[in-house]
């Protein structure tokens, strides 16, 4: 999925093409993913929401609605991803979800340490994860209310 007039409603950091293609089918299902944008790692997820890289010139003031962070990322952990995101007073209000299989107890309270707005596991049942993802655009996409953009 592409950008489309700068605005991105979703930025999904998903490197396990299995897990971004349900990912991608359960927001199309539900109407969910007009505005997605999928990066396949840690470095890409940074440089598109810096603007850095392959992604130089893109309007970084407009934010994603959400971010989707797989944690077991390649070049860039999804950790380390949430850090900078938090850390950085541009992109500290973005909200952003933890979407991973890893049920480690150190990962579950590094995110939130790190300022993470959800951790889910990821269901290994098909449907439970469509289900799953459904209901996380529904709510991040439709009744969550984002903060206005910072002033400049």
């Amino acid at each position: 999925m592409t950008e489309s007039k700068g605005i991105v409603e979703i930025l999904l950091v998903e490197d396990n093409p299995d897990d971004a293609e349900l990912a991608l089918r359960a927001l199309r299902k539900n109407h969910l993913a007009n505005n997605v944008v999928h990066v396949k790692d840690g470095q890409e997820a940074i440089d598109f929401l810096f603007g850095r890289g392959n992604y130089a010139g893109r309007e970084c003031n407009h934010h994603p609605r959400v971010v989707l962070l797989d944690l077991k990322l390649p070049k860039v952990n999804g950790l380390e991803v949430l850090k900078a995101l938090k850390e950085d007073p541009t992109t500290r209000q973005i909200p952003v979800v933890i979407l991973t299989s890893s049920k480690e107890e150190q990962d579950l309270i590094n995110s939130y340490q790190y300022g993470v707005n959800s951790y889910i596991v990821k269901p290994v049942e098909f449907e439970s994860f469509v289900a799953a993802v459904k209901d996380l655009g529904m709510y991040w996409l439709l009744l969550n209310q984002p903060p206005p953009p910072p002033p400049t």
